[in-house]
């Protein structure tokens, strides 16, 4: 039986988001938030948000407990330093929080999510096998002959 931590990143997020998309709804806000204080512009994707949860699902699987900041870290960026000359050196920015725990609250209400004391927040059994199921699928449907052997 394949889990998470066989299936390829790209194709098990890419999976998991369309199945998240009609059980999560998009906040009004998120078409016109950016993603944090690196970027110019909001994201163009039209399944940002699903795309956003299920990636969120994905690194709780494997890093929880995690809490909102370090998710944050995780999906910042870097900037060029200042605008006008470019002489200061690069600095790391982390990404808005209020996407990142609005994602998980709604995980959360799906029950996939949950929080763990004052530790951070861990998948539940639900939400593990989502994500194993998720990734069996993925696996069955690759035509990648070096991962055969987890289908």
């Amino acid at each position: 039986m394949a889990t998470l931590y066989d299936a390829p990143v790209d194709e098990l997020v890419d999976e998991l988001a369309s199945e998240l998309e009609d059980r999560l709804d998009e906040p009004d806000w998120a078409q016109f938030a950016k993603t944090g204080v690196g970027r110019e512009l909001p994201p163009e994707q039209e399944d940002f948000w699903a795309r956003r949860a299920a990636s969120i699902l994905r690194k709780v699987a494997m890093e929880g407990p995690i809490g909102v900041k370090r998710l944050a870290t995780a999906y910042g960026d870097t900037t060029d330093g200042s605008n006008r000359y470019r002489v200061s050196p690069p600095d790391s920015t982390s990404s808005s929080r209020n996407i990142v725990r609005t994602a998980l609250q709604q995980l959360e209400d799906e029950d996939l999510v949950e929080q763990q004391h004052n530790r951070g927040r861990v998948v539940t059994a639900e939400g593990r096998s989502l994500l194993d199921d998720t990734a069996g699928e993925v696996i069955e449907n690759l035509d990648r002959p070096e991962l055969e052997r987890y289908a």
